[in-house]
C-alpha cells in the first residue's frame, strides 16, 4: 500500500500547471509585462512633458513594478524638451529600452529597404546605451500587411541585425483613448476624469484576458504575456490602478526581459495579413474562428464608449 501511494505522489507532481500541489499552491498564473511605445511622445491632455516621466516612473515603482521596457523613436527626440533626459530617467529607473524604428514608418506604405535603412538609424541611436536590448516593435504592429515578400524581407534583415520581434500579445488600443482626451480638451469638454480612469483600467484588463483566452485556444496554455500601452498622460496617471485590478485579477506584474524568454515569442505565425498581436495571428494560422481580435480594438466600438463615459454624450 505504502508504494501505491507514493506511485500516485510521483503521478500527482508530474500533472501540468501545478495539479497535485498543495491546495495552498496556486495554479499557473496569468503573467503579464508592460511595454510603452513611442518615446519620446509629445504633450497630452493633462501633464506637463516634464511631470510625466516622473509620475510614470513612481506610479510604477510605488506598486513594485520592477522592469518595463520603452520603445523608443530616435527621429522624434528634441534637445528643447528634454527628451533624451526622459529616456535617461527610465533607464536610471532599472526599465530597459528597444527599437521602435527611426522615423515611425508603416512598413505596408514604404519599401523593405528604407525600412530597414530607418532601423539602421534608430539601432546607430541606440545601441551601447543603459538599458538597451536588441528588440524591435513594428510601429503600427504593421509588418507588411498582405505583401509576404516584404514581410520575409524584414523578418530577414532582423535576423541579419540580431534584433528579435517584440511582439504583443495584448492590445487595448490607450493610444486611440489618450488622442480623444487630447480632442476633448482642445474642443474645451468637459472631461470626467474618474470615469476615464475607470475606463482605462477596464479596457486593459478585458483586454488582458480577452487575449489569454485565445492563447489556451491557440497555443494551449498561459504564455507570459505583453501588453502594449503608450508613453502617455493617462498611462502616467492611471497605470497603479491598472496594476492593482490586474493583481485583484489574478494576474502576476513581471519583468519584461521575463516575458520575452518565453518560447511563444519565437513564433513567426504565417497568415494572409501581417499585422496585430501575436496571439491574433497564431490564432489566424490555427483557423480558429473569429472572434480573435479584442473588440475594442475596433474604433467604431471604442469611440462610442469614451463619448458615454467620459464626456457624458449620448451616442444614438
Amino acid at each position: 500500500m505504502k508504494g501505491l501511494f507514493l506511485f500516485l505522489a510521483v503521478i500527482l507532481a508530474a500533472l501540468p500547471n501545478g495539479l497535485g500541489a498543495g491546495a495552498d499552491v496556486p495554479m499557473a498564473a496569468k503573467r503579464i509585462a508592460f511595454t510603452f511605445d513611442d518615446v519620446p511622445r509629445g504633450p497630452g491632455a493633462f501633464l506637463d512633458l516634464e511631470e510625466r516621466a516622473p509620475r510614470l516612473v513612481s506610479e510604477l515603482r510605488e506598486h513594485h513594478v520592477s522592469q518595463v521596457a520603452f520603445f523608443v523613436n530616435p527621429g522624434r527626440i528634441s534637445n528643447s524638451d528634454r527628451d533624451e533626459d526622459r529616456i535617461s530617467f527610465y533607464t536610471s529607473a532599472g526599465h530597459v529600452i528597444g527599437d521602435h524604428s527611426f522615423s515611425h514608418p508603416g512598413l505596408s506604405r514604404v519599401s523593405a529597404r528604407a525600412y530597414l535603412e530607418d532601423i539602421d538609424r534608430s539601432e546607430d541611436w541606440l545601441r551601447g546605451r543603459p538599458g538597451y536590448r536588441p528588440w524591435f516593435r513594428f510601429p503600427f504592429l504593421d509588418e507588411g500587411g498582405p505583401d509576404k515578400a516584404k514581410r520575409d524581407a524584414i523578418r530577414d534583415g532582423l535576423a541579419a541585425r540580431g534584433l528579435r520581434n517584440a511582439h504583443v500579445t495584448v492590445d487595448g488600443s490607450d493610444w486611440n483613448m489618450e488622442q480623444l482626451a487630447i480632442d476633448a480638451k482642445k474642443s474645451g469638454k468637459p472631461i470626467d476624469l474618474e470615469a476615464l480612469r475607470a475606463l482605462y483600467v477596464e479596457t486593459h484588463l478585458q483586454s488582458a484576458n480577452f487575449a489569454d483566452a485565445l492563447a489556451l485556444r491557440a497555443v494551449g496554455r498561459s504564455p507570459v504575456h505583453v501588453m502594449l500601452l503608450h508613453e502617455t498622460d493617462l498611462a502616467a496617471l492611471f497605470i497603479g490602478d491598472l496594476v492593482d485590478a490586474l493583481r485583484r485579477d489574478g494576474w502576476e506584474i513581471v519583468p519584461v526581459d521575463q516575458a520575452y524568454a518565453d518560447p511563444v515569442y519565437a513564433a513567426s505565425p504565417d497568415v494572409e495579413w501581417a499585422s496585430g498581436t501575436l496571439i491574433e495571428a497564431l490564432a489566424w494560422e490555427k483557423h480558429l474562428p473569429k472572434p480573435r481580435w479584442y473588440e475594442r480594438n475596433d474604433l467604431k466600438v471604442a469611440n462610442p464608449l469614451f463619448a458615454e463615459r467620459v464626456l457624458n454624450e449620448k451616442v444614438r
